[in-house]
């Protein structure tokens, strides 16, 4: 059977089983990788159980910011006539480029409780491909997140050009079919999320999480419009920037062990600085 490369069947829905890891996927045959959602997956499916058997009761900064997500999950489309075929390509990429900023801003923010980070963190993993289409960070500086191979956008003063361009005039682009299957589950967690919580709010206690990293963490910096700073982080011990790194996270704070034995959460790095660059599981 042939790969129908306008539609990618493998992604991952939060409520439906994952795609079969035996044999290639339609988005895989036609040159771009899958989206990452295996943490979409778990924490959604987390999130529901918890919400649903009122063990997690979601608290005023939980609900505020699953209310802004949800805004962005299920925010209509313009309407477009015949002729504005290459204009909704880009109101399609641009809601999706929204909910990936929504989430990443409530994430970094700190203010919700740890399963709420969680659960941001994945959407925001979920839907990295789309930090920069199509509107790119107009600096050399910017995050440089890694992307699905095939949907990579320029950067640099080249990618603040390139925001003019509809995405339908770039030859490769974020899998977006894949990207919209998942608003509808998405939109169900996020709805029972942002629902009032009656007296009282409590929740779970942290999934905490523990991995290794070989490569470099970076600290973005955003002093001015269209100004951005990048620092790497460098072992305060022996400067190793490198790693392999210990991370472990309880989702209130994250600390990186270095080789060399030293163990520090004093990196200024925020939780999507960590997870947006870690293999996804």
């Amino acid at each position: 059977m042939t790969a129908d490369c306008g539609r990618t069947s493998d992604a991952v829905v939060p409520g439906t089983e994952e795609p079969d890891p035996k044999g290639p996927t339609s988005a895989s045959a036609c040159g771009v990788s899958p989206l990452p959602v295996r943490a979409l997956h778990r924490e959604a499916e987390r999130a529901r159980g918890w919400l649903e058997s009122g063990v997690w009761r979601p608290d005023a900064a939980d609900a505020e910011a699953a209310a802004r997500v949800l805004a962005r999950l299920t925010a209509p489309l313009p309407r477009r006539g015949a002729a504005w075929a290459r204009a909704r390509a880009v109101d399609r990429d641009r809601r999706l480029q929204r909910i990936w900023r929504s989430a990443v801003h409530h994430l970094d923010a700190g203010a919700v409780s740890p399963p709420a980070a969680a659960l941001l963190a994945a959407v925001a993993r979920a839907y990295v491909p789309w930090y920069g289409t199509p509107n790119p960070p107009p600096a050399a500086a910017a995050p440089r997140y890694p992307v699905p191979s095939g949907s990579a956008a320029p950067e640099g003063a080249a990618a603040h050009g390139a925001a003019t361009h509809d995405a339908a005039d770039r030859p490769e682009a974020p899998p977006t079919d894949a990207g919209e299957a998942l608003l509808p589950g998405l939109t169900d967690v996020f709805t029972a999320l942002a629902a009032p919580a009656g007296t009282g709010s409590r929740h779970p206690a942290a999934v905490p999480w523990r991995t290794r990293y070989a490569g470099r963490f970076r600290h973005y910096g955003r002093p001015a419009r269209h100004v951005w700073t990048a620092d790497t982080f460098r072992c305060p011990g022996c400067s190793n920037a490198d790693g392999p790194w210990t991370v472990v996270c309880d989702w209130r704070r994250v600390t990186l062990g270095c080789p060399c034995g030293v163990t520090t959460d004093r990196h200024g790095l925020t939780f999507s600085e960590f997870f947006l660059v870690l293999p996804d599981a």
